[in-house]
């Protein structure tokens, strides 16, 4: 079976209200199957949060999402045209190489960012958002992030259940956090490898922080993201039906607890003997 994977973004009442477009933005493929059919390979996952006060946050959302998530698929064409690929990789690469791909996938993005606010007359700063990305195989897994978001992740044969890999960004004050378009975003961008196989990914903006994660140690939150791990593995393409995960993002009561646009990129890897 392999890879099952989806991504959807809904936008929040604070936005419905100001009649503003969602700001969030979330991308997730498999990167480069050697066939069709092969689902087993490499799941790239890229989601960003724009920011309340930049003037075309969504707009800058959109491009640090696509060009990262561009960036790290090509990685693996690159390796493949070499008869290589990341699976190749038993065990995680090294952090220095891990630290290379990354962070030219950023330096792209803050690139695209910065000729679209050319083109348009506008200051980089108008694009700012967060970003979170991840690089997965059936073995291991490569993530970053800059600003807030969770990225959460259940091991195979874990008994003890889901794990944050890093905690969000944010800053010293209240509702503050690191942008894509900071000048320390490369210096505070966070970077794991963990050597463990990934069965289950969870990867959000901070819409839904409080409800996934316990603020007071940000412990994840079983009874959050167990239903969503069973709807990806009862649901033969997630892809194509979204009415469990849309109806979830977008309920009264999810609504009554954040205010905020929410966006999940959810992936489930099931193991074939």
């Amino acid at each position: 079976m392999g890879w099952k994977a989806i991504a959807r973004s809904a936008i929040g009442t604070r936005h419905q209200e100001h009649h503003q477009p969602c700001q969030d933005y979330g991308l997730v493929t498999v990167a480069a199957p050697r066939s069709r059919r092969d689902r087993h390979g490499v799941i790239v996952g890229v989601v960003a949060d724009g920011a309340g006060s930049a003037r075309h946050a969504e707009v800058g959302a959109k491009l640090a999402v696509t060009t990262t998530l561009k960036y790290l698929v090509a990685s693996e064409a690159w390796l493949q045209k070499r008869q290589r690929s990341w699976q190749d990789w038993p065990k995680p690469p090294s952090e220095e190489l891990i630290q290379k791909i990354f962070t030219k996938a950023v330096v792209r993005s803050q690139a695209k960012i910065t000729q679209q606010a050319s083109d348009q007359g506008w200051q980089p700063d108008d694009l700012a958002c967060t970003l979170l990305a991840f690089l997965a195989t059936p073995d291991w897994i490569a993530a970053m992030q800059i600003g807030d978001g969770f990225l959460v992740v259940r091991y195979g044969q874990s008994q003890d259940g889901y794990h944050l890999l890093f905690q969000p960004d944010r800053g010293e004050f209240a509702n503050q956090t690191t942008f894509v378009t900071a000048a320390d975003a490369l210096t505070t961008m966070q970077i794991r490898t963990v050597d463990h196989p990934p069965r289950f990914i969870a990867a959000a903006t901070d819409g839904i922080e409080r409800v996934a994660l316990r603020l007071r140690d940000w412990a994840p939150f079983p009874p959050f993201f167990k239903p969503l791990e069973e709807y990806l593995e009862e649901t033969p393409n997630p892809e194509a039906d979204d009415a469990y995960l849309m109806s979830f993002l977008t309920s009264e009561r999810l609504n009554q607890k954040t205010d905020d646009d929410k966006t999940l990129v959810l992936c489930r890897y099931h193991h074939q003997a």
